[in-house]
């Protein structure tokens, strides 16, 4: 075996079961750039950026992702669409097959740590078949110091082959590719796709079974930042409703933009050490530190050029709606380091309401909360997933269904009391549509979200006049300061009053039916938090 870079003194390649081959431990950013340039699998861009193409797929594959059902998981994992069960003999038979393709092949290995709270840390060893993914799990999660290194032992191993194409009849998956995880063994098998949300994803999807199963920590799909106070906000969202947009805010320090823990003496703590935005549409005017953060050492995915140029076309969605650049955190200013933070004032429930129903910003009650949390409505936005190609409904439990082994109501109930012992304000944000459903009506302005947000954390919400949604049962705010009171309310941006009336009803029906599954272990304020149906429509 030739091992180059920094590694740990007491252990090589043989000790995850790979003997033979080239292997290039923790190499930096720019080495791994200029890996990635000489095997032609990467273009730098004129920001200077690595910029790659992720091959087959640009987004996760939910339906390939699969958990192992042996004693530890069987009575624990909420089995469903996305916890989907793989038998342990297929996923050692699979780890065998990957560790022989490795063999005698030129790879890399980064070690890392999960979770910004050294309470809770992780440590994670990633073996990657590409310099550019390498870099991409540099970018995403915490990178420990040279001293660190050399005395690193991982306590969970990832396999990411994206070269590597499973048989379905012989291994058990469904299609080539898959992303499979072992609580047990603590490995996670990523083959047959270069997306490399699916390494963020499978790191996540461990922490939200470890830490509240085992250690009494909520695991969160959410943004977070703080304020000049010391006060935390928080913002739930599936992929593609702002959090790392709405996080990243020149008045407050970013703690994270993705995923953070929810600790029992009330710290909020980032699990990575990075972001991964959208890029589609972006621009220096709309997301300055997104925009700034692209420079030498982050990592663009599936992105466009201008033409006869290396300058990057962020309008570019030919290749998918899901264009993506991943960076360390530090290239965002605004940052507070470590990645914690403490006193929780604010929820925000992130939605992007396809229907143009919701509200841009509503307050709701404890009741509300809990039911809209359980619920976890959104439209599934271009490219975010394969197949997704316009808005989508979905409802995704705790806003992130696919990547939540346990049930709902577990963090939903972990939630609800840590809301109520902090005192924690809780609001809906649509960043979806006004004025008519996709196709009718418009994007909500970032402008004026960005200006709903800062009244709510300001406080300027705290004494304006309210009145409840008809159906939703919603407080709405009749006025708020830099933003048009006639757009407060949906109803008053559509032009037939009469087809909102009918949309409204629409959703509140797709509310309660989504919600027949948890109605049995549902309390009665979350019940009274529920959508109304009109007896007249």
């Amino acid at each position: 075996m030739l091992e180059s870079g920094t590694k740990s003194r007491s252990v090589g390649t043989d000790s995850f079961g790979i003997p033979k081959g080239k292997a290039h431990w923790n190499l930096s950013p720019d080495a791994l750039a200029e890996q990635a340039l000489r095997l032609g699998q990467a273009k730098k861009t004129t920001s200077g950026a690595l910029a790659i193409d992720t091959g087959e797929f640009t987004g996760r594959s939910p339906k390939d992702k699969f958990t192992v059902k042996d004693a530890l998981t069987q009575d624990a994992v909420w089995w469903n669409q996305f916890n989907i069960p793989f038998a342990p003999d297929k996923f050692a038979q699979l780890h065998e097959k990957m560790l022989q393709y490795f063999e005698g092949k030129e790879f890399y290995v980064r070690d890392a740590y999960a979770c910004a709270d050294p309470r809770y840390r992780l440590r994670v060893r990633v073996v990657n078949e590409y310099a550019w993914s390498n870099l991409f799990v540099y970018n995403m999660f915490i990178r420990p110091t040279e001293q660190e290194l050399g005395n690193f032992e991982p306590e969970w191993l990832i396999l990411n082959a994206p070269g590597f194409h499973a048989d379905p009849a012989v291994d058990g998956t469904r299609q080539h590719n898959f992303s499979i995880i072992d609580f047990t063994r603590k490995v996670i098998l990523i083959g047959g796709s270069g997306y490399t949300g699916e390494i963020k994803k499978g790191i996540f999807t461990a922490l939200n079974f470890i830490l509240p199963h085992q250690q009494n920590v909520l695991a969160m799909h959410c943004s977070a930042n703080v304020g000049a106070a010391g006060d935390t906000a928080i913002f739930f969202g599936l992929s593609g409703t702002g959090k790392t947009t709405l996080s990243a805010d020149p008045n407050r320090k970013l703690i994270g933009d993705d995923e953070h823990g929810w600790t029992p003496d009330n710290v909020i703590f980032n699990f990575e050490g990075g972001c991964y935005a959208k890029t589609i549409d972006l621009s220096e005017e709309k997301e300055p530190d997104i925009y700034r953060a692209i420079r030498p050492g982050a990592l663009l995915e599936n992105i466009g050029y201008k033409p006869g140029t290396t300058d990057v076309d962020y309008a570019d969605g030919t290749r998918t709606e899901n264009t993506r650049v991943s960076y360390p955190i530090d290239y965002i200013c605004n940052t507070v380091q470590p990645s914690l933070g403490r006193n929780p004032r604010n929820i925000f429930f992130l939605t992007c309401d396809a229907y143009g129903v919701l509200p841009p910003i509503a307050r709701l009650t404890p009741g509300q909360a809990a039911f809209h949390f359980i619920s976890g409505y959104t439209a599934k936005v271009a490219g975010t997933e394969a197949d997704v190609t316009e808005p989508t409904m979905t409802f995704s439990a705790c806003f992130g269904a696919p990547f939540m082994p346990l049930h709902p109501a577990r963090y939903a109930t972990m939630l609800s009391d840590k809301m109520q012992e902090a005192g924690v304000r809780v609001w809906m944000v649509n960043t979806g549509w006004t004025g008519g459903p996709y196709g009718t009506g418009k994007r909500m302005s970032l402008k004026y979200t960005r200006a709903l947000i800062t009244a709510a954390l300001e406080g300027k919400l705290d004494n304006v006049e309210y009145e409840n949604h008809e159906i939703f049962g919603l407080a709405v705010p009749l006025s708020c300061p830099g933003v048009p009171d006639g757009l407060l309310n949906p109803r008053d941006t559509w032009e037939d009053k009469d087809a909102y009336d009918h949309k409204a009803q629409y959703l509140a029906e797709a509310f309660l039916k989504n919600f027949e599954k948890f109605a049995a272990l549902a309390d009665a304020d979350i019940l009274a938090g529920a959508p109304k149906l009109k007896a007249d429509a």
